[in-house]
């Protein structure tokens, strides 16, 4: 299992018995040491099903599942490698009645956090009850409730906040609901208060292994503590270089922890970077190295020098954009200086990399005009698709009766004659008794606040969410699931819903091809051709429709099809993470867009070498992680652009280079480039080589008998 490592890689693969720390430099092959050391784990004697592998997103659990099938084989499929979420959402279904949790508890997704938190904080703001909702989650994170968060407010907003904290709470209680931060906490509090499950899950995982450690938050740490108990064996990988994830609790606390925590732990460097070629990790080493080190390391490739990493300056942002096209297409024409004769290049092979969404709008008017095809990382998920959350909403009442939020766009959509009066009379009903809505509507004494003929609506649809719920749990395979999905929406009339409430007859045609495409994903998951990617159904061959929608909530795209695209990638730097792209741009990178804008008043000289208070330190050097990340993108070629001017709001305001780009310490005589010139030289180039063809054409028809 150790063949084709190196030998710091071998050394991570063959350490079983302890604690592991692997710090894993960009590019040094930290999927590779998983796959390896869950075989190597098998190998020697520790069950499949005994070993976790945890990660952060899905797309990262599949790539590992995957790459473990190829690597182990069959013996693969009964690794648990799913994200921490999942993990939780494991947990709960088998011992969150422990807590008051029954297993078809309902996940609530932003949308449905933000409509609850303006009701239990008497707003109609949307922007407001966010801003309650990102400081609940950091509580959440913290691992804190409403009432410690109460009692360590620092000011009445916050005090505010904890109030509306405790209601949020509540209702999440009664709807049999939880939040994605519930999906760590309330695991934490089943470890913490009941021993027998603590034990259970001991006892169940002999070895746990946990990619992107450097992203793990203080409740997630804490889960991992009680799930590892006294004999302490995982595998922790991660790189204190790459934590970018501090505005979402991310903390380098639980790197500095470990070693306290866990005296005997051995700590494994990966300093070989596989990625990129010398020249890109000289500037990525020399961006990181003000930073301070917990675990002092250095990347080093074996790749070669490769060419130099360039500096475009640029007049203001729609001409960074045509520099950047000009870029794109000169490299793929084969004139990149020194590339040695790279002919021709896909779309695919380009990123351009930016610090903030807003960004990429003048990049996409570029690319349009220059016919080149890209695609925007990051942008709306399918499942944020109002069509999908309409159909999704079904599924949660189907699976939890008592999910208020579920039962309320379902009753609605498409309409059935239950309007706002009726929907706020029962509302006050099921309140008044302390039910759940749809309990509530079957009540034998709803018929005294409601008309015999509303309550007959009411029933009407409740016994149909019945019957659905039955013929969804017995519906099994692929072929039984898409019939029953369009018999359903044929049923609800729901292509003419979409018609009815669209202008547009494109659009309203484009929403219904989402829902056919939709129903077909779905129903390749219940017949086992699409791996469960959210790791928390069986791994039977076939499921139900009904297990098939309890992993929903967490999967936040409908699969990963458009990765072999041939387009260019625009991305977001918190996006790009743990992404690869032979040729990438980073643009924008002025002082105020990267770093971001620091603050005036902790930094009143407005000088890079001004003087700064600890909590704008810790952002500037999250800020150079950033970077870092950026720069490690990138295999073969970098390009990072600045410009001279800046819109902010309506003006043009100055703008000077980031401090980043200094600290790359580049060669200045070779950096500097126009890729316009190297366009003009191209074209100019092919017309010749077009002329001198055209001559010996003519030359040789005129030599022709």
């Amino acid at each position: 299992m150790t063949a084709g490592l190196n030998l710091a890689q071998q050394e991570a693969v063959n350490y079983l018995h302890g604690p592991c720390l692997v710090l894993a430099g960009a590019g040094s092959g930290k999927t590779r040491v998983i796959t390896h050391k869950i075989g190597r784990l098998i190998q020697a004697g520790l069950p499949p099903n005994r070993i976790a592998a945890i990660t952060f997103t899905n797309k990262a659990a599949a790539e590992m599942r995957e790459r473990a099938k190829t690597l182990i084989g069959r013996e693969a499929r009964d690794v648990l490698i799913c994200t921490f979420h999942a993990l939780g959402v494991r947990m709960l279904r088998q011992d969150g009645a422990n807590l008051g949790l029954k297993p078809q508890f309902s996940i609530l997704d932003s949308d449905d956090v933000t409509g609850i938190l303006k009701d239990a904080g008497g707003s109609v703001d949307a922007a407001t009850a966010r801003q309650w909702q990102w400081a609940i989650s950091l509580w959440k994170n913290m691992g804190l409730n409403a009432s410690q968060a109460l009692a360590q407010a620092r000011d009445d907003n916050e005090k505010v906040t904890a109030r509306i904290m405790a209601r949020y709470e509540e209702r999440l209680s009664a709807y049999q609901g939880v939040d994605f931060d519930d999906l760590i906490g309330l695991p934490l509090k089943l470890l913490q208060q009941h021993v027998d499950v603590r034990e259970k899950w001991q006892a169940q995982l002999g070895h746990v292994l946990v990619d992107e450690y450097q992203d793990t938050n203080t409740t997630q740490y804490e889960v991992l503590k009680l799930l590892v108990g006294e004999h302490a064996r995982f595998t922790a990988v991660g790189d204190d270089d790459q934590s970018i994830y501090g505005w979402r609790g991310a903390t380098l606390d639980n790197l500095r922890r470990l070693p306290l925590d866990f005296p005997a732990l051995k700590v494994v460097k990966l300093e070989q970077n596989y990625r990129s070629t010398s020249a890109i990790l000289r500037a990525a080493n020399n961006v990181i190295g003000p930073n301070p080190k917990l675990f002092p390391k250095t990347l080093f490739s074996e790749l070669g020098e490769g060419e130099p990493v360039r500096v475009v300056d640029c007049d203001n942002e729609g001409h960074e954009a045509e520099r950047t096209v000009a870029r794109i297409q000169s490299t793929r024409a084969g004139m990149l200086a020194g590339a040695g004769g790279d002919v021709q290049q896909e779309w695919r092979d380009f990123a351009v990399l930016y610090r903030a969404n807003h960004q990429a709008r003048v990049f996409e008017q570029a690319l349009r005009k220059a016919q080149i095809p890209y695609k925007v990382s990051g942008g709306q998920s399918f499942f944020d698709r109002a069509e999908i959350k309409d159909l999704c909403a079904w599924f949660r009442l189907w699976i939890n009766n008592d999910d208020d939020p579920a039962f309320l766009r379902a009753v609605t959509t498409p309409k059935r004659g239950i309007g706002h009066q009726t929907l706020q009379s029962l509302g006050e009903f099921a309140g008044k008794y302390r039910v759940s809505l749809f309990e509530a509507l079957f009540s034998a004494s709803l018929a005294s606040v409601l008309a015999a003929r509303t309550v007959g609506c009411l029933h009407e649809f409740g016994r149909y969410v019945n019957d659905l719920e039955f013929r969804a749990r017995h519906c099994n395979g692929a072929d039984d699931a898409r019939s029953f999905l369009l018999e359903w929406l044929k049923e609800i009339d729901y292509e003419k819903h979409l018609y009815d409430g669209e202008e547009s007859e494109r659009l309203a045609a484009s929403r219904w091809t989402h829902v056919l495409e939709f129903c077909d994903w779905m129903a390749l998951r219940c017949g086992g051709q699409i791996d469960d990617t959210a790791g928390v159904t069986t791994a039977s061959e076939t499921k139900s429709l009904l297990e098939v929608a309890q992993t929903i909530s967490l999967l936040s795209t409908i699969s990963e099809r458009d990765t072999d695209q041939n387009v260019v990638t625009l991305s977001t730097l918190h996006a790009a993470k743990g992404l690869e792209w032979p040729h990438v741009m980073l643009v924008g990178v002025t002082e105020g867009m990267l770093p971001f804008k620091l603050g005036d008043d902790d930094n009143p000289t407005g000088r890079a070498d001004g003087p700064m208070s600890e909590g704008i330190v810790q952002r500037l050097q999250e800020e150079r992680r950033l970077m870092y990340v950026g720069i490690t993108r990138a295999q073969r070629s970098l390009a990072v652009s600045w410009t001279k001017r800046r819109k902010k709001g309506r003006e043009m305001i100055s703008a000077q280079p980031s401090r980043f780009i200094a600290e790359m310490a580049l060669d200045k005589t070779t950096t500097r480039e126009d890729p316009r010139e190297k366009l003009k030289a191209l074209r100019a180039e092919f017309a010749k080589k077009a002329e001198v063809s055209a001559a010996a054409a003519a030359a040789a028809d005129a030599s022709a008998p």
